[in-house]
């Protein structure tokens, strides 16, 4: 007697190959900075209040699996309600991605990709405010996936809004 099995099932439902990124290139897109109280002639007397607008952008570029990723910083810094200084960032990466589902792709684009960039763009704001003759702007880390929650939320109820406003004559 022998112990032969003949034709052994394989198993049909393959796992998922697992979600691929690979940043291409990252790079500044746009940048300035305004020194409005050195053009003015006058330096701040108490050390300037800053405020940080953060804003993405994402594309498909061209037929391909290659996405571009915007993050822009908006830095705006007053002291006693006149301007010190004002920087915007336009900071982007190139990122190659596969095996990320059509229904998984857009919060991977606005979650996953600015937080992989996020770093070195904090280091140009830094560095920028410090040769613009200030203080180093430390941006704190962004928890993007709490920003996306809220812009999700943000646009429910702006939808929701509409479509209980265009049921009233």
């Amino acid at each position: 007697m022998t112990d032969e099995t003949t034709g052994a099932a394989a198993p049909t439902d393959q796992p998922a190959a697992q979600p691929q990124i690979r940043i291409r290139n990252q790079y500044i897109k746009d940048v300035s900075f305004e020194n409005i109280a050195a053009q003015k002639g006058n330096a701040p007397a108490t050390p300037p209040q800053v405020r940080v607008g953060v804003n993405l952008d994402a594309k498909k570029v061209g037929d391909t699996e290659v996405y571009e990723v915007v993050l822009t910083l908006k830095i705006n810094a007053e002291s006693n309600d006149q301007p010190v200084f004002l920087m915007e960032l336009d900071y982007a990466g190139m990122f190659e991605i596969s095996n990320v589902p059509a229904a998984q792709m857009h919060p991977f684009l606005l979650i996953q990709c600015p937080t992989m960039i996020f770093p070195f763009a904090r280091r140009i704001v830094s560095d920028m405010t410090r040769d613009g003759g200030f203080p180093p702007v430390n941006v704190d880390p962004i928890d993007f996936m709490a920003l996306y929650r809220n812009e999700l939320t943000r646009r429910q109820q702006a939808q929701q809004a509409s479509e209980g406003n265009t049921g009233t004559a």
